[in-house]
């Protein structure tokens, strides 16, 4: 049997990704959905699944970003200040990193799950130095669908992060998934509008507990 091609990312989409640093604002067809705590959060209605995708812009002060990119990349410690993580680790498999991630849902909903590739590249982009995170679901044979949680099929994210120029960073991520199941939509509601600036808010925090640990 012959193995499969890599599974990956092209430089094209890292370049993508920073692009997006130098937006203030995406045009239409994206729309506003909140401004909170200093992110402003859009969306834009995909057809084909029902769902949205989200462009998220902030900052997070006091955070430098190679400090907020080992942060976001350090596993072992998004389990300590993630309260939404269940599981969390990172298997090799046929030369492959893979991650599997299981999300706590509030009750009665059921658990989610994640099994996926990341890669982090720190880009030089005329003379800036941002740091690109990106991820996407991938099928794996040795991570199968467990009974009582469902599989998060689709799921792709995009980070970039830049200094603001002072002690802090400039924020951009890009962020979609298909839950399945039934999900009420003011759970899907308050994950946009609250969720995301909360999740900004314990990484800036995190960010700080990191910094102390060194």
């Amino acid at each position: 049997m012959e193995a499969l091609p890599p599974r990956g990312f092209s430089e094209e989409q890292f370049r993508a990704a920073c692009s997006e640093l130098g937006q203030t604002a995406p045009g239409p067809p994206w729309q506003l959905l909140v401004e909170s705590m200093g992110v402003s959060i859009y969306r834009l209605y995909d057809e084909q699944s029902g769902l949205y995708e989200y462009k998220i812009f902030g900052g997070l002060a006091d955070c430098p970003p190679k400090l907020c990119a080992d942060v976001y990349m350090d596993l072992e410690f998004r389990k300590q200040w993630d309260q939404y993580v269940k599981e969390l680790y990172e298997k090799t498999y046929d030369g492959e990193k893979i991650i599997y991630w299981e999300v706590k849902y509030p009750f009665p909903l059921s658990n989610r799950d994640y099994v996926y590739i990341r890669e982090c590249q720190e880009m030089d982009v005329d003379g800036r130095k941002i740091w690109v995170v990106l991820a996407q679901s991938v099928s794996v044979p040795q991570c199968p669908e467990k009974p009582g949680i469902i599989r998060v099929k689709s799921y792709k994210q995009s980070l970039a992060i830049e200094s603001d120029g002072k002690t802090g960073s400039k924020v951009y991520m890009y962020y979609f998934d298909n839950p399945g199941g039934m999900i009420p939509s003011w759970l899907v509601n308050w994950a946009a509008k609250s969720g995301v600036p909360a999740f900004l808010k314990d990484m800036q925090k995190a960010c700080s507990n990191y910094s102390k640990r060194a």
